[in-house]
Order: C-alpha cells, then sequence, then structure tokens
C-alpha cells in the first residue's frame, strides 16, 4: 500500500506538478486511468466545454439532475476557497482525508509512468484523474464534467462518447492554445462531441455553429441549438436573480427562475434545460418538469455577479475575457442602480486586457488596478495606462487585499464596487471581502446581504 500524505502534504504535491505546465494531449490520461482500471469508462457523463458560462450551465445540470432524486458528481476548475470544490457530489464537497487519500494512491502510478517512458502527467492531468477515481468509487449515477481548457486536447475529452456533449459558446480565449479564429476555436472545442452522440449548443456565431454542425455530421451525431430547438424568453434580471421562459422541442417551461443575476443566465439555462432533454428523451432518464423547475430555482454558482452587500453595492465577478466583460457590463447597464461605479480590476497577462478594460472603465468614476497571484500577471501595471484613456481617477495598488480596502474607501453608501478579472484575481479578494464583511465592516452605510455563496 502507497504511504498516506496529509492534505496539506497532497495538495502539495498535487499543486507541484503545475511546474509541468500545460502539456496537451490524451496519451499520459489514457495511460494513467489504465493504471488505475479505466475509471472513466464505467460512468454516465455529461461533458460541458465552452468558452464563457460552462460552469453555470453544469451546476444548473446537475442541479436538476439531483432535484430528479440522483446522486451527481459534478466537476469544475478551478476553485475559489479551497481544492475540494473541485469534486462535489450532490453539493458537498469531497473531504480533505478523502482528497489525500486519492492522491496518495495516484502517485505510485506517477512514478510507474515515468519509468515506462511517459513524460510526467501535469496538474490538471492528475485533478482529473482524482475526479473520475472518485467519482467512480463514490458510484454516482451521473458525471458533470466540466472541459478544463479547449475540448479535443483537453484531458477531460478521454471519456468515451458522453449521454450529451454541452458547448454553452465560442469566443477568443487562450488563443495561444486554442487558435486565434473562431473557427480555429471552436474545432478544438467540438472536439468533445463524439461518434453516434448527441450535442447541445449555445453557440450563436456562424462560424463557430457550421464547425460545430460539420462535427456533428462527421461523426453521425445529433445537435440541438440553443435560439433555435431551444427558445428562451427573458422576463426579468434582478440583483437576486433571472426569471425566463424556456421552450423545447418537447415541451414549455413557463416563468422559470434562477437565483444568479445576469441577463445571460436565461441563456445557460436553456443549454442545461437541452441536457436534460437529451437525457430524457435519449437516455430515457426520468426528470419531471417541476423537478427542472426545482432544480433551476436552488442553483447556486460563487463569484459570477455574486452579491455581497447592499449598500453600498459589492459585487464579484470572474469575468477574464472579452466576451465576459461585454456581458458585465450590459448586467452593470440593466439591473444595478448606483450613484458611481469603483471597479477593481485585476487580469493575466495573456488576456484580451485592453479589450476588457474599454468595454468596462467607461462606467466607472474610479478604477483600481491590482496584480493577479500569478506568474502569468504579466505587466499588470499596463492595465493602469489603459484604464486612464477612459477614466481621471485610476489607483494602481498591488496587494489584492489593499486594492479592495482601497475601493472600499472610494464608496459612497449609493456606490457600486465592482470586483472583477481573472479567477486567480478575484477568489483572493473574494475570500478578503466575505471575511471582512463577516466580521463586520465598519462602514456607515454598510448593509450585508444574505445572497452570500452556497
Amino acid at each position: 500500500m502507497p504511504s498516506s500524505m496529509s492534505y496539506d502534504e497532497a495538495l502539495d504535491f498535487l499543486v507541484g506538478l503545475t511546474k509541468f505546465g500545460f502539456n496537451f494531449g490524451l496519451q499520459r490520461i489514457e495511460y494513467l486511468l489504465q493504471l488505475l482500471g479505466d475509471p472513466h469508462r464505467k460512468l454516465r457523463v455529461v461533458h460541458v466545454g465552452g468558452t464563457n458560462g460552462k460552469g453555470s450551465t453544469a451546476m444548473m445540470t446537475a442541479s436538476v439532475l439531483e432535484a430528479a432524486g440522483c446522486r451527481v458528481g459534478l466537476f469544475t476548475s478551478p476553485h475559489l476557497d479551497s481544492y475540494t470544490e473541485r469534486y462535489l457530489i450532490n453539493r458537498v464537497p469531497v473531504s480533505e482525508s478523502k482528497l489525500a487519500d486519492l492522491i496518495s494512491r495516484i502517485k505510485p502510478h506517477l512514478d510507474q509512468m515515468v519509468r515506462d517512458g511517459y513524460e510526467h502527467p501535469t496538474e490538471f492531468e492528475v485533478c482529473t484523474a482524482v475526479a473520475f477515481l472518485y467519482f467512480y468509487e463514490e458510484q454516482v449515477d451521473f458525471l458533470v464534467l466540466e472541459v478544463g481548457l479547449g475540448g479535443a486536447i483537453d484531458s477531460t475529452n478521454v471519456i468515451p462518447t458522453p449521454l450529451a456533449a454541452v458547448i454553452t459558446n465560442v469566443a477568443f480565449d487562450h488563443m495561444d492554445y486554442l487558435g486565434n479564429t473562431i473557427k480555429e476555436i471552436a474545432t478544438v472545442k467540438a472536439g468533445i462531441i463524439k461518434q453516434g452522440g448527441h450535442a447541445v449548443t449555445a453557440a450563436f456565431d456562424r462560424d463557430a455553429l457550421d464547425v460545430i454542425a460539420a462535427r456533428c455530421r462527421e461523426v453521425d451525431a445529433s445537435l440541438l441549438r440553443v435560439g433555435v430547438e431551444f427558445g428562451y424568453e427573458l422576463i426579468e434580471s434582478t440583483p437576486s436573480g433571472t426569471r425566463f421562459n424556456l421552450r423545447s422541442p418537447w415541451g414549455n417551461y413557463p416563468a422559470q427562475w434562477v437565483p444568479l443575476a445576469g441577463q445571460y443566465q436565461a441563456i445557460n439555462a436553456a443549454t442545461a434545460l437541452g441536457a436534460i432533454e437529451v437525457l430524457r428523451q435519449q437516455h430515457g432518464v426520468q426528470i419531471t418538469t417541476e423537478q427542472i423547475r426545482a432544480g433551476l430555482a436552488a442553483a447556486r454558482w460563487p463569484a459570477r455577479l455574486e452579491l455581497l452587500s447592499e449598500r453600498p453595492v459589492i459585487l464579484v465577478d470572474v469575468t477574464h475575457n472579452h466576451d465576459g466583460s461585454r456581458k458585465l457590463r450590459a448586467a452593470l447597464q440593466g439591473i444595478y442602480h448606483y450613484r458611481r461605479l469603483i471597479l477593481v480590476l485585476g487580469m493575466l497577462g495573456d488576456k484580451e486586457r485592453e479589450k476588457v478594460v474599454g468595454e468596462l472603465a467607461p462606467l466607472a468614476s474610479v478604477v483600481v488596478i491590482t496584480r493577479p497571484n500569478s506568474p502569468r500577471a504579466g505587466d499588470w501595471e499596463l492595465l493602469a495606462t489603459e484604464a486612464r484613456r477612459y477614466v481621471d481617477h485610476v489607483l494602481q495598488v498591488e496587494e489584492i487585499t489593499a486594492a479592495v480596502d482601497a475601493a472600499l474607501k472610494e464608496a459612497g453608501c449609493e456606490d457600486l464596487v465592482c470586483v472583477t478579472g481573472s479567477f486567480y484575481m478575484v477568489a483572493e479578494a473574494r475570500a478578503y471581502l466575505r471575511s471582512k464583511l463577516g466580521l463586520g465592516f465598519s462602514g456607515e452605510c454598510f448593509s450585508p446581504t444574505e445572497a452570500k455563496s452556497h
């Protein structure tokens, strides 16, 4: 038996694998899973990819399945507070002791792979192998599996034909790895559509749709499209959630509600409904209309227009590419009422930072630029130079917690503080804000909200 590591030791080992960087291809993960008994081949999987919205869509799908009485695994990345958040069963994270045990058991196989002439697996490959082993041993009824990066080249794509392959949308992101045109990026993302499978997409770009449709023809897979076979109609979008009508070829679903802000959540819900309808119509899974309603109403997903305070309004939102910033801009203009916007922004150097600043900075009275805690942060201060093209009051505060404090100091009772950017920055800022607000922030008008993460 391998020696068991503590949770801290296991986490240090896993995070230490980041030294192997991005190393795409399925050969290593296939061999590693073979050594583990191929657990991925014994799971019923809904595979969810796309540029934006894939986490929310995966979570909504899992929530509906849970409402239908299923035992549901949900694998997403990255995490906000704890690595254990990547592995949920009916919303409950894997225990620290169980995660340490899984990593301890996998570690000898990594050494075996190197002895057998393979390159050492990356952090995400090991993270993915842990997921398959965990959810198989826990005998989940379904695994909702979020793609890490791309699709065809991602280690999650080692699975055989999934029950449903979902591509939320296709926009520019990770161009260094996925390509510089929408067609190139869509080609990689469409790789999760397998022979004889069933695909669902909310991609509206014509080039992306053409690529996805061509992939479906190539592998004899069916295709359902949000905006064509699946309809959605926004009723209202408020700071506490979004109400909308949904339509599918098999029925109408009026006045659905998700407790997630943002007009785009109606599209994510329609995409999740597509996956659910595939399970119902193609695989005979018993899910009622009321269970769909209950599952959507129970959906929770932190750091997506998450409201932490009402006076002043304090939002945290992961927005790491141009498409995401457009959606955030629409939400800031259409949902919230405030006197001034104070924007806290930190992004990785390999993102479309200038375009994101161009969308968001013109709305702000004050912009606070900070540095994500990542080697990929690059020249973070360039964002301040870019922001000054749109707003006079720009602060540069390298430490994330100090940047949050600077924003709060600027905010009056009727203002809105929006903390946004890369996951690496938002996660740290969110943890600091929740701790600070939980202790009772001393601002004269501070009014914390109950709409905190679940």
